[in-house]
């Protein structure tokens, strides 16, 4: 919520700026200038701007993919429950409708048909981890759920006219703790 006020702010404040640069350049027009200043003010104006809007979009991109909801994928665990997943319009197939927290769950995702957003939304309606379900190639997501309750996978990317029924659960069992506490 916080983020949503702060990019506000700074649409308001960067409109601030369009603005007063309108004003200065309508206040400006009617005077006459040597060429070469002008020449050399506008291009050092320019440069600034583009060193200052590549810093800010190096900044954002920085901040905005940090928090991607995407573990690493290189190294599966060997341990790790399988969950075949395949997307067909409109519905996923689980191999298995429930799995155990704290053990590693790697799923297989594939489609047969179309392009799918395989995206696993958590007790709490927020996506936990997402990839791609594309047909004749298989995805590999590995996730360790930490918390039991019941998971929804949805599709994120538009897929026809039920795209929005695209849904499946599962649910993530407490681990067996082997008669421990």
């Amino acid at each position: 919520m916080i983020t949503q006020h702060v990019v506000w702010v700074l649409t308001l404040a960067g409109i601030g700026i369009v603005a007063l640069t309108f004003v200065y350049v309508l206040a400006n027009s009617g005077k006459t200038a040597d060429a070469a200043v002008t020449t050399h003010k506008a291009y050092s104006i320019r440069r600034w701007w583009f060193i200052a809007l590549i810093v800010f979009g190096v900044a954002v991109t920085y901040l905005t993919l940090t928090p991607f909801p995407i573990g690493h994928q290189g190294a599966l665990a060997t341990n790790a429950q399988m969950v075949d997943a395949v997307g067909r319009q409109w519905s996923w197939q689980l191999s298995r409708n429930e799995v155990r927290a704290g053990t590693p769950v790697q799923f297989n995702v594939s489609s047969v048909d179309v392009n799918h957003g395989f995206a696993i939304y958590g007790p709490d309606d927020l996506i936990v981890t997402q990839t791609q379900a594309m047909p004749g190639f298989t995805n590999r997501l590995l996730h360790t759920f930490t918390r039991p309750g019941t998971y929804r996978v949805m599709c994120l990317e538009y897929c026809g006219l039920a795209h929005h029924a695209m849904v499946a659960q599962f649910e993530v069992v407490p681990a067996d703790n082997g008669g421990q506490p």
